[in-house]
């Protein structure tokens, strides 16, 4: 499929004033000017750092996830190994490395970068990374943030096609990517 140069150009930006700053919360309202002229006086952004998520797989084909509390929903789910890069990471990959291993006490394995998804480019300027994590092995005890309680759980591929079958995970950025990976290695 040959791509067609597009005609769509980027907006200007013309103001920028950030309405709230903290560690997990940071919002600005742009002033925005579109190519033909037209100014746009308010459009929100939301910004957050990188976020990574681990689709992690032990060496007797196990699926690694973590069970935890997710207070904007009220529910306790299943997830991907997820969390953010921090300024001491490297790279996304580093980053997931090291949120696994906190998280889980999983390490090692044969990584590779599987998928970068937006969870809304309209209003968020983030990227999330998914890694695949083959292989991993359990190395140490869980080392959480003093704010995270998190249980570590292993399923077989018709254990997490059963979760996903029953939509038991809402964290879109991990079911998309998993799904995908289910399609690709043929586990239906």
């Amino acid at each position: 499929m040959k791509e067609k140069k597009s005609d769509i150009q980027p907006w200007e930006t013309v103001d920028t004033e950030y309405l709230i700053q903290r560690p997990w919360l940071t919002a600005r309202r742009d002033t925005l000017r579109m190519p033909d002229g037209k100014i746009v006086p308010e459009y929100y952004v939301l910004e957050y750092p990188t976020w990574v998520n681990i689709i992690a797989v032990t060496a007797d084909e196990r699926f690694v996830l973590v069970r935890q509390y997710r207070h904007a929903l009220g529910i306790v789910e299943y997830e991907l190994c997820a969390g953010t890069m921090d300024e001491a990471d490297a790279s996304p990959l580093e980053a997931a490395k090291r949120e696994l291993l906190e998280e889980t006490g999983y390490a090692g394995g044969e990584w590779t970068e599987f998928a970068t998804l937006s969870a809304n480019p309209t209003s968020m300027n983030n990227l999330n990374y998914t890694f695949i994590a083959k292989g991993v092995e359990k190395v140490s005890a869980q080392h959480l943030d003093e704010t995270e309680e998190i249980t570590v759980h292993l399923f077989t591929k018709d254990e997490l096609l059963d979760l996903l079958r029953r939509d038991e995970m809402k964290q879109s950025l991990m079911v998309a990517p998993l799904w995908r990976y289910i399609a690709e290695n043929h586990l239906l």
